[in-house]
């Protein structure tokens, strides 16, 4: 049988340096945290249920609503924020203490992979990972350090983090920010989201990470015409994870055509006056940034 060696198994002197690396860098990810009250993990475990838009809503609702505020976009392959809040294209500032994040017309200051990439470019990284190397993960991992630990956020009241799919990322910022981070659960009513989001947050749960509560997004229709909310996926799931797991449900977003447009073309003042907009305000309303609804 072929044994496999981990590099805790490694003899001898550790001529890499990555153990004196990482230590630095978790040192660098507790100094700039400590100026951040609350860390905000938004999770949904699978994607396609509308996180980042509840994530990109939620952190300009908590500018809008007198908050110091920042988002990271943690989906360094699919990043979206910046389109979102419609934030132009440009050049990071980088000084003596880090990367300068853009901030929108709100005062929330932003960090996204897609703020360092080329438009349409993918994410390509250097190195062995170019060919498919098991070493890709621990890229993914030291980029997201990077991002906690060398861009300069400054003073906030809340950082939202959007997660990408699975629960990686999620227990990586538990480990980094133990103290500070929070997690919301994001779920769609259908039963394949019930489970994924299930999945997502029993292992925060295992991770030590507090759980706010739910939101269940594209909870049903907002008529054009009439504005009546009617229903638009089949199940239940915010109910029912809100009972399995003993978490409050604390809001039902609404699919709203206006607020997709909205989105599409970056214009958030118009995604916040929307019947979906408007319930993610009261969902910031209700979190208050202190850790708990």
């Amino acid at each position: 049988m072929r044994k496999i060696r981990t590099y805790a198994d490694l003899e001898g002197r550790d001529r890499s340096g990555l153990g004196e690396q990482l230590d630095l860098q978790s040192h660098r990810v507790d100094r700039r945290m400590e100026s951040v009250r609350t860390v905000l993990g938004v999770a949904s475990g699978k994607g396609g249920v509308g996180k980042s838009f509840v994530a990109a809503t939620l952190a300009s609702a908590a500018a809008r609503g007198g908050r110091s505020a920042g988002l990271l976009d943690a989906d360094l392959n699919g990043p979206t924020a910046p389109a979102l809040l419609g934030l132009p294209r440009r050049s990071l500032s980088v000084t003596d203490d880090g990367i300068v994040p853009p901030v929108d017309s709100a005062g929330l200051k932003v960090f996204s992979t897609d703020l360092l990439l080329e438009e349409g470019e993918p994410l390509r990284w250097r190195g062995p990972a170019a060919d498919g190397s098991p070493w890709l993960g621990s890229l993914e991992r030291g980029a997201f350090r990077e991002f906690l630990s060398d861009v300069v956020w400054g003073e906030l009241d809340v950082l939202v983090v959007d997660l990408p799919p699975g629960a990686q990322r999620l227990v990586e910022l538990g480990e980094l920010v133990p103290q500070r981070t929070r997690v919301l659960g994001v779920t769609i009513p259908t039963s394949a989201s019930e489970a994924a989001v299930a999945r997502s947050l029993r292992v925060a749960a295992d991770s030590g990470l507090p759980v706010v509560g739910l939101a269940e997004n594209m909870s049903g229709y907002t008529c054009r015409g009439c504005g009546v909310v009617g229903p638009l996926h089949p199940g239940d799931a915010g109910d029912t994870l809100a009972r399995e797991l003993d978490l409050p449900l604390l809001a039902r977003i609404p699919f709203d055509a206006d607020a997709a447009v909205c989105a599409e073309r970056g214009d958030m003042n118009g995604v916040l006056a929307s019947s979906a907009g408007r319930e993610i305000v009261a969902l910031a309303e209700q979190l208050g940034w202190d850790g708990a609804p």
